[in-house]
């Protein structure tokens, strides 16, 4: 083939034209190319699943946890004794004379084994005012259990079976969780044994007005700013939780206790999308001050106010929108003598931000008598942080057990068998097993003697219901004993306190 010059120059042009457009194009690539950008992947292995890609999202594993808590988790039965009044005929009416019966109700619940001894903790709620408990393993075995102690101002009692080795869940530190932490509630839901839910931390430090007596109305609108003796700080979850969860487990991924289910806020008495638990730091503190003091050694800031609303922030003129206001000191109080004044706002504990007077309570509660605290106010718009020692409620440094209680008494007391009950035919009450110097023995109470009722309004369920009645009493009446001779016969005594 015969290839002209004329068509060698056409051939040459081309070659240069096409040669400079792949040049330009390669030019304008690079200047107009984007900034690489570094995506850092999760380090930990992705969980995947069967039909879906890769993603690099892992998945929360709830296996390890519920394993752990299902063991240890227990359902707890009681049967209640409650006494009613029927009148057989119109005489007995009008003279006011009627027949005393009692009648058995049962009641369920849930409760976490915390040693390989037995010790298990629940609700206040779920054993009061009980005369038997019984507990369900895991296993099927259903043991008798008793009552070691119990705080109603924070809805925690702590119970006992007999044996060793049992499986048991360690308490973790509820503060160390988070808003939107994974954690699983396990318990007795509907009498159905060992039920897991899961769902994530949707708030702390709530206070619904769940414990005391509204238990029994948990959608009764309270009013949160008004100061209350219970103890309220509760973590608010979505994981499921129903009738016959309460004294269960709530759980981190780890299978530490960080909470006791304790309640809900429903109208219609179910699940509704929320739930509550006390914080194992509060649980914490009752159940080992329970099994060492015999009592809870609870300690005040000497204060009452509430929580800061915006209401409180006009009508007060505070500087901050949040945090614990003070409204009244009392005179023996740590927070009065380190110079607190009515009118601060609590804003940190220990440099720990405080916005809810129910945050303040959570902090201070684990705490015991003579620690020391570090509490910041806002004061007419001025920070100042005041180092405070905390007391008891009676104003004491010192913590004490039960000893000095008895040995002010002068008794040992023991609870009533089922023999007892049904030979009295009564359904409460404890013994006068032994007397020693001290209030009793110098009214005039006898060995033997059946305490029933105190001040004709408490009754009697087991030895700390005394107790707690007595240290509660106030006023200028005399503390008024009511119940059993060994004969069978009622019979009062009255003592000063």
């Amino acid at each position: 083939m015969i290839i002209t010059m004329k068509a060698k120059r056409i051939v040459g042009m081309m070659l240069i034209a096409i040669a400079g457009s792949l040049i330009g194009v390669a030019v304008y690539s690079g200047l107009t190319k984007p900034k690489t950008i570094i995506v850092q992947k999760d380090t930990a292995t992705p969980v995947q699943y069967a039909g879906y890609p890769a993603s690099g999202y892992v998945a929360p594993d709830f296996r390890l946890a519920a394993q752990k808590s299902i063991h240890a988790v227990v359902h707890v039965k009681t049967v209640t004794n409650y006494k009613q009044y029927a009148y057989d005929n119109i005489q007995d009416w009008f003279f006011g004379n009627p027949r005393t019966f009692y009648r058995e109700v049962p009641g369920y619940g849930s409760g976490v084994i915390i040693s390989s001894d037995g010790y298990i903790v629940t609700n206040n709620h779920v054993i009061d005012n009980s005369n038997s408990i019984e507990v369900t393993l895991n296993d099927g075995r259903v043991v008798k259990a008793e009552i070691i102690g119990r705080d109603p101002d924070t809805d925690v009692a702590v119970i006992k079976i007999k044996g060793d080795e049992f499986p048991f869940l360690p308490f973790g530190n509820s503060a160390d969780m988070q808003v939107g932490d994974w954690v699983l509630a396990v318990g007795n839901p509907f009498n159905l044994q060992s039920t897991v839910t899961a769902g994530i931390i949707s708030a702390k430090g709530r206070n619904p007005g769940l414990i005391g007596s509204n238990l029994q109305n948990p959608y009764a609108q309270q009013n949160t700013d008004t100061p209350r003796s219970f103890i309220e700080s509760l973590i608010q979850t979505d994981a499921a939780v129903n009738p016959g969860n309460s004294g269960g487990a709530l759980v981190n991924l780890q299978g530490e206790l960080i909470g006791i289910n304790t309640g809900i806020a429903s109208q219609t008495g179910s699940y509704i999308g929320y739930s509550f638990a006390i914080p194992s730091t509060i649980a914490k503190k009752v159940v080992d001050d329970i099994l060492k003091f015999g009592e809870v050694q609870r300690v005040v800031l000497g204060i009452q106010g509430g929580t800061v609303s915006q209401e409180l922030v006009e009508k007060k003129n505070l500087k901050v929108s949040q945090g614990a206001y003070v409204s009244d000191l009392t005179e023996d109080g740590g927070s009065y003598a380190a110079g607190i004044k009515a009118g601060d706002v609590i804003v940190a504990v220990d440099g720990k931000k405080i916005t809810s007077f129910a945050e303040l309570q959570e902090i201070i509660t684990p705490h015991s008598p003579g620690d020391k605290v570090d509490i910041t106010v806002n004061r007419d718009g001025n920070e100042k942080t005041f180092t405070v020692t905390l007391k008891t409620q009676s104003g004491s440094t010192k913590t004490v057990g039960s000893a000095e209680f008895w040995a002010y008494l002068g008794a040992d007391l023991e609870k009533l068998s089922e023999k007892d009950l049904k030979k009295y035919n009564i359904s409460y009450g404890v013994r006068v097993v032994k007397l020693h110097d001290g209030k009793l023995k110098s009214t005039g109470v006898p060995e033997g003697f059946i305490i029933t009722d105190i001040n004709k309004t408490i009754p009697v369920e087991d030895v700390q219901d005394v107790r707690s009645a007595i240290e509660r009493h106030t006023g200028n009446r005399p503390v008024l004993l009511e119940g059993l001779m060994p004969n069978g016969r009622y019979a009062y005594f009255a003592f000063e306190k």
